[in-house]
């Protein structure tokens, strides 16, 4: 049974399922896509456990919020599952995406993405706008992509339905980069600022911050 069947769609249960959840069926759904399967091919919750590096018990926990995908003793169907955690996930949407400074990290990540979008079929993620301040930056294109003022941004929205923004500018800056973002209508965010940035409890925003992953992993060593 498919959790669209027994739930009536994920929009209810959205804000409701922890980070932590999404984060592991995002995993799952990777270890899936990498298999060469066919209609009848099958895999357990162990076996998805063990690529994940999780136990079976949390992987079967994780799927039940959803639904019913799988046969006792037999496992989970590796195409159906996949299509469900697509649905899920939202993952066959394009999510168009602005990136905000074109600095040394802006500029990989524009590359970065635009180079995946070229490279991997169906790959759902594309950078629609670029935008600085500088006006040395201004007017110069980055893997054919056009940056922009940040004064440009409502203008690029009215014809590119941006869904996320990534913040790649200085920290002082992200603040107000963001604020005024939402007030052009982007409600995701991907913060790589070194700064926690405040936003409403309807914008979803994701801290990326480098030096704080490695100082937690040093911890470790």
């Amino acid at each position: 049974m498919a959790y669209r069947k027994q739930r009536g769609g994920i929009g209810s249960m959205r804000n409701k399922i922890p980070d932590v959840v999404i984060r592991r069926l995002v995993t799952y759904l990777r270890i899936l896509s990498d298999i060469d399967a066919g209609p009848d091919d099958y895999i357990s919750s162990a076996e998805i456990g063990d690529l994940a590096a999780v136990n079976s018990a949390q992987v079967r926990k994780d799927l039940a919020l959803f639904g019913e995908f799988g046969k006792q003793g037999v496992g989970y169907p590796v195409l159906g599952l996949k299509k469900e955690l697509i649905e899920i996930l939202g993952a066959d949407r394009q999510m168009n995406i602005a990136i905000f400074g074109v600095g040394e990290l802006g500029t990989a990540l524009a590359r970065y993405l635009t180079s995946r979008k070229e490279s991997t079929p169906n790959y759902r993620f594309v950078v629609k706008g670029l935008f600085d301040v500088d006006p040395n930056k201004v007017g110069t294109e980055i893997e054919g992509i056009p940056v922009r003022h940040l004064d440009e941004l409502e203008q690029v929205m009215a014809t590119e339905d941006i869904k996320i923004g990534v913040i790649a500018v200085p920290a002082q800056a992200a603040q107000d980069v963001v604020n005024f973002a939402i007030s052009k209508g982007i409600k995701g965010f991907l913060n790589f600022a070194p700064v926690r940035i405040k936003v409403p409890s309807d914008v979803r925003i994701q801290n990326s911050d480098v030096t704080s992953d490695l100082q937690e992993l040093g911890f470790y060593l």
